[in-house]
C-alpha cells in the first residue's frame, strides 16, 4: 500500500491514480501544486462518489474558483466516468505553513 500525502479512504486502484491528477494542479500564487501546499485534506471514494476537501491558503484567495475546477477537471480526467466529482472547499482547520511539503518548503527557501 502507497500512502498518499493526505488522508484517502477509498478503493487502493484508485489512491496513486487521485494523488497524480491532484499533483497536476497548480495554485498560481505560489508556483507550486496543491497536493505539496497541503491544500487537500483528503479524499474519500464511496457509493460512486469521490469526495474531495480542499482549501486555500487565505479566504481572499482571488484564485479560488480556477483551482476548484482544475481540481475538478483533473479528477474528472483520471476517474472512472461513472464516479461522481464533488470537491468541497473547507476552512477549517485553517491552512498553515505547517501543511506545506518538504519539497514545497525547499522550493521556497525555509
Amino acid at each position: 500500500m502507497s500512502e498518499a500525502p493526505f488522508p484517502y479512504d477509498g478503493p487502493e486502484e484508485l489512491r496513486q491514480p487521485i494523488v497524480a491528477a491532484l499533483s497536476r494542479v497548480v495554485d498560481p500564487e505560489v508556483a507550486l501544486n496543491v497536493v505539496d501546499v497541503g491544500l487537500v485534506y483528503g479524499v474519500t471514494v464511496a457509493q460512486g462518489k469521490l469526495h474531495a476537501r480542499v482549501t486555500m491558503t487565505s479566504a481572499a484567495c482571488p484564485v479560488t474558483d480556477v483551482i476548484l475546477e482544475e481540481i475538478e477537471a483533473e479528477l474528472d480526467r483520471d476517474m472512472p466516468p461513472e464516479l461522481l466529482i464533488q470537491v468541497e472547499l473547507v476552512w477549517e482547520p485553517p491552512w498553515s505553513t505547517d501543511r506545506l511539503s518538504e519539497s514545497a518548503k525547499r522550493f521556497m527557501g525555509w
